[in-house]
């Protein structure tokens, strides 16, 4: 965008959360030039939270999660979702936002030299700056033919929501769950609430391991347990079982049972979409796009570039809070923020630009109980209850790695939140001191170990992944002639 920044033509690449935020903050900070916005589904954005809670539970219907103009927080998971009307054919928000939104069509590959990106159906899109915001998709299972079968799912899409919330109403005998991550627990949460069997395979030592380390699970195995879950850990789902017309029956397990199921839901995490990106010259790899504070996009050289920005699940970024570690993150509240930073520096002068600086939050609904995270648990030794009790299952846990606070997750405490979210912005010493937030004393006298497993000992994949290493891409050495 030769001088004036405000003007020239931006594409952004991926139509959710983050690419309508950052197309309405580019608008509001005064672009006015050509905006268009490349979706690889056909639905206009909307808010996938919902996905795995309401709609499950029939509180609302898939098509009724379109996301309205600046979108706040999610809903305050301690209320029910009250459905809004279906969302118009076209635009996207409320109020009209000039765009020309690409929806149905996927990006297939990206020019750097041309400033160009190419699209599957022959055409291309040419762009002075460029925002990679296309996010992640379900990881499916790995053998084709089996998850082919008629029965197996995954859920990502509000497609995916739609079909699986179908076949539940349906009544199903029961229902096998592979991964209990978050996404995993929250599908058989909402299997039990609907008075369905079902079993839950996690190749883990428990539910949500890998998001809260070993001591904290426990409560998630207790809560599965309490709810008729049959739970099965340190096991893996050796193969997915069909009859002779092409119908899931059911599954072996590696210790050599077997479970009789007429659904299955895949729940191994997510893939983050960087295969359009394989020849491009950028550094996306496994973990997402890397770039710098900014959302400026590296290349594969390290080298920051300053006209493709990343926002979103499919970002790669350095946080001081926890020793500049390349954090990927599948939380809503990043998308939203690092969106608006990435096009806050799209069209601001570089004095002026502003780095993404966010503390992680996550919430999530499951067997009646409300769990938030603010902060990065996985980035942690030492966990400690301060307020609350397991047994009442209503608590604070805070975490700690070299003598200073990381993470909190509440259980039913979420106003406590914003208490521990300023010790962790503060790198305030670890544990937090006796009555630090409600005048009573820990609940635990001494610090436990956190526990964090190894993400390659788990079915699910992490929903933060801390890498501290570069993509795993082979460089090539360039050196001038002669």
């Amino acid at each position: 965008m030769p001088g004036d920044l405000r003007d020239g033509r931006i594409v952004i690449v991926g139509a959710s959360l983050a690419g309508l935020r950052a197309a309405e903050t580019l608008r509001e900070k005064g672009f006015t030039g050509s905006l268009t916005v490349v979706g690889e589904e056909p639905h206009p954005p909307y808010d996938r939270p919902p996905l795995s809670k309401q709609v499950l539970l029939g509180m609302a219907a898939a098509d009724t999660t379109g996301l309205p103009m600046r979108p706040g927080p999610p809903m305050s998971p301690d209320l029910p979702m009250r459905p809004g009307p279906p969302m118009r054919p076209g635009l996207p928000t409320r109020q009209p936002l000039d765009a020309d939104w690409r929806l149905g069509v996927r990006a297939t590959g990206l020019d750097l030299d041309g400033k160009r990106i190419l699209l599957a159906d022959g055409d291309s899109l040419p762009y002075d700056r460029l925002l990679i915001a296309t996010g992640t998709r379900a990881r499916p299972w790995p053998r084709p033919e089996q998850a082919a079968l008629e029965g197996v799912l995954t859920l990502r899409t509000r497609d995916d929501a739609a079909r699986l919330a179908d076949r539940l109403a349906a009544g199903p005998r029961r229902v096998l769950v592979i991964g209990a991550g978050f996404t995993g627990s929250e599908i058989a949460s909402a299997c039990r609430e609907r008075g369905l069997p079902v079993t839950v395979a996690e190749r883990g030592t428990a539910p949500l391991v890998g998001a809260l380390g070993g001591t904290l699970a426990k409560l998630a195995t207790g809560l599965h347990r309490a709810h008729g879950v049959d739970l099965r850990c340190g096991v893996t789902v050796t193969d997915l079982r069909g009859d002779d017309s092409g119908r899931f029956t059911g599954a072996d397990l590696s210790d050599g049972d077997r479970i009789d199921a007429d659904l299955c839901v895949v729940a191994l995490g997510a893939v983050r979409n960087v295969e359009w990106l394989a020849d491009s010259g950028l550094a996306a790899g496994t973990h997402g796009v890397a770039c710098d504070a900014g959302c400026r996009a590296f290349d594969m050289y390290g080298i920051v570039t300053d006209d493709v920005f990343v926002a979103g699940d499919v970002s790669r970024f350095p946080h001081p809070l926890f020793d500049y570690q390349m954090l990927s993150l599948e939380h809503w509240g990043n998308a939203v923020e690092q969106a608006e930073v990435a096009a806050h520096n799209m069209v601001t002068p570089e004095p002026r630009r502003r780095p993404h600086l966010a503390v992680p939050v996550f919430w999530s609904n499951q067997f009646g109980v409300n769990i938030k995270s603010v902060g990065v648990p996985t980035f942690s030794d030492q966990v400690v209850i301060a307020q609350g009790s397991l047994r009442d299952r209503r608590l604070v846990a805070v975490y700690g790695y070299r003598g200073r606070i990381t993470a909190a997750v509440t259980v039913n405490m979420a106003k406590w939140l914003e208490h521990y979210q300023r010790l962790i912005e503060t790198a305030a010493p670890f544990p937090p001191g006796p009555g630090a937030a409600d005048g009573h004393p820990l609940v635990t006298e001494f610090p436990l170990p956190s526990d964090v497993p190894d993400p390659k000992g788990l079915s699910h994949g992490p929903t933060v992944a801390l890498t501290g290493h570069l993509p795993d891409r082979r460089l090539t050495v360039v050196r001038p002639a002669g």
